[in-house]
């Protein structure tokens, strides 16, 4: 039996979509939507065929607030000039749609590629908060809020070794002086409890927010992941401190960090000053066009005390440059000047090397084969003769000889701990004894005690010193991070 051909359901027809249409350019495909806006990649017709993301707004969809925040966009995003911002290329407008010709960030955005990494080891977690950092000190000088940082509006140039971009500036706001807003802005997951809770707020809800953002980086999930706005208004306002997920390992001072970031009340949390200053942050240090010239100044005053003689001071500045020249490293596109700095890296940091050699203290050994001077021949041996009838100073005697035979055999650590407990005593002495024989010997060889705890001293602190360049280990590990085949970003 035939089917009835009437009566039957008609498959409805997909609507087609409408792809936008702008002069001189070609639309590739759309790269994410959102509200009342569609982001295309596209590319150039004329010229070099530049690649670009283009935000087409269609006017329609347009109410009073959604166009004051697109014009507040613009006109932030116009006059914004930073390495970490998105840069607005031009814009342009037709019957149907005002368009923002953005620069294309090939890598996604921080959102995909913490979910296809489920979470970031620390030291590419500081490389991108660095980056942001650095952001949002020029957007600081401006007294301009962001007012919706989160991983979806941070963008990644390159899939590998990328620089991260603050985009989507359509919340943003210039603050000034005792400013404080009141309009709900920014997403609900990292938002500062003073936007939620209370509804009245100021700058430093960037902050929390980046707060969150490194949590969400290190741990795989944002710090009040909840399923509804009411839970997550009930755990934000909890007042049970941010913990740290247990069994996780992080240094102590990016702990510090998260934990002074995600205060819920905006008067104990940390300052913008305080966030640019953090050691964890360590802006001094991020790679930029100024680590090379910094680092090439310190190594000049590093040679000129190696050629003073002053070799302690030599070595610090050796090792102080390095902390420069590793970012100028990174920093550096060109391979052959990256290798042409590692070269005169390496030279400095075996110098370092040598200076440090020289300063190891040098102390002949203790006699051996039973050879013995006599007390006349040694004062060491007269002063242990006359401390004979005190305890306590022939135990520091010992000590002394304990000491020098350690220092003899390079056991530093434990030479310099018996130095010192010795001279305690030795100087506790030297205050109470009657003048004779024994005081005397007591100051005179305290001195030279002193003289040689001081250089292992000294030794012992300069030996710490970090001279080895792991640049190039560093980025090999970042690299393989990135190839990473569950990266995911296409």
């Amino acid at each position: 039996m035939s089917r009835p051909t009437s009566g039957r359901p008609i498959s409805a027809k997909p609507v087609p979509v409408v792809v936008p249409k702008l002069s001189g350019y070609v639309f590739t495909e759309k790269l994410g939507s959102g509200t009342y806006a569609t982001v295309y990649k596209a590319y150039r017709k004329s010229g070099c065929r530049q690649v670009v993301a283009i935000k087409c707004v269609m006017k329609s969809s347009l109410n009073k607030a959604s166009t004051e925040n697109l014009l507040t966009e613009i006109e932030l995003l116009k006059k914004l000039n930073h390495e970490n911002i998105v840069r607005l290329e031009d814009f342009q407008w037709d019957d149907q749609y005002i368009y923002l010709i953005m620069e294309y960030c090939s890598g996604g955005d921080l959102s995909n590629f913490i979910r296809s990494k489920r979470t970031l080891p620390e030291n590419i977690l500081k490389r991108f908060l660095q980056q942001i950092a650095k952001a949002m000190q020029y957007l600081h000088e401006f007294n301009i809020a962001h007012m919706d940082l989160k991983p979806q509006n941070i963008l990644l140039t390159s899939h590998l070794n990328p620089t991260v971009k603050i985009g989507d500036f359509g919340f943003s706001k210039h603050l000034f002086q005792g400013d404080e807003l009141h309009t709900l802005r920014g997403s609900p997951l990292y938002m500062a409890p003073e936007i939620i809770c209370k509804g009245k707020y100021d700058s430093r809800v960037d902050l929390w927010s980046i707060g969150v953002i490194v949590y969400e980086c290190l741990f795989g999930r944002a710090p009040f992941a909840s399923r509804t706005f009411k839970e997550l208004e009930n755990k934000i306002w909890d007042s049970k401190p941010v913990e740290i997920p247990y069994g996780v390992n992080i240094s102590e001072s990016c702990r510090d960090l998260i934990l002074r970031l995600l205060k819920r009340n905006p008067e104990e949390r940390i300052t913008f000053e305080e966030f640019f200053t953090h050691p964890f942050v360590d802006l001094e240090h991020c790679a930029s066009n100024e680590s090379l010239s910094k680092a090439v100044n310190i190594v000049a005053n590093a040679v000129k005390k190696d050629q003073n003689g002053e070799y302690k001071e030599a070595i610090k500045l050796y090792c102080d440059s390095l902390e420069y020249f590793v970012p100028a490293i990174r920093f550096e596109k060109d391979e052959k000047k990256k290798e042409a700095i590692r070269v005169k890296v390496k030279d400095y940091m075996n110098r370092a090397e040598e200076l440090k050699k020289l300063m190891k203290p040098k102390r002949p050994p203790p006699p051996v084969n039973g050879v013995k001077r006599t007390i006349s021949e040694d004062p060491m041996e007269e002063l242990m003769e006359l401390c004979k009838d005190n305890e306590e100073l022939t135990a520091a005697m010992t000590l002394i000889k304990a000491a020098d035979t350690e220092n003899s055999q390079e056991n530093y650590e434990q030479a310099l701990k018996h130095y010192e407990l010795a001279l305690s005593t030795f100087i506790k002495y030297l205050k109470e004894e009657k003048p004779g024989r024994r005081k005397d010997l007591i100051g005179k060889l305290s001195h030279g005690w002193m003289d040689e705890a001081e250089k292992i001293k000294t030794f012992l602190s300069v030996r710490e010193m970090k001279t080895e360049d792991t640049s190039a280990t560093e980025e090999e590990n970042e690299k393989k991070f990135f190839d990473n085949e569950k990266c995911g970003i296409q």
